[in-house]
């Protein structure tokens, strides 16, 4: 049996995760219909943590690292966005939002972890 080259499952996953970061945002944005809050960015930062901690916990191997961990959840999860996300709000004025928007990004992503945990050690 041939060992598949890393790159090629990062890449791989990669390709998986960006589609359905792609489909989280584009669904959230049809059913919030509201441009205002990054609704989408919050989810996939808070479901992407859940499961990059699942497949850490969990022992998987080192295959399965590189295709869901760093490739799927690397291109799922986005803290650019969310930086930039962060700032609009702020600069528009909704110093609170913008607040509770990064809180909950962080509560959310810790969250997630706690959850994976509770998961994996059952």
């Amino acid at each position: 049996m041939t060992a598949v080259d890393p790159a090629h499952l990062v890449g791989a996953g990669a390709a998986v995760g960006a589609i359905l970061r792609y489909a989280t945002n584009s669904y959230l944005d049809g059913i919030t219909g509201d441009r205002r809050f990054p609704y989408g960015t919050l989810t996939v930062n808070v479901v992407g943590s859940f499961v990059l901690a699942v497949v850490t916990l969990s022992g998987a191997g080192t295959d399965v690292v590189h295709l869901v961990g760093t490739g799927a959840c690397g291109s799922y999860t986005t803290f650019s966005s969310f930086s930039v996300d962060t700032v609009r709000i702020w600069e528009r004025g909704d110093r609170l939002l913008a607040a509770w928007y990064a809180a909950v990004n962080f509560l959310g992503a810790l969250l997630g972890i706690g959850l994976a945990f509770g998961v994996t050690t059952l």
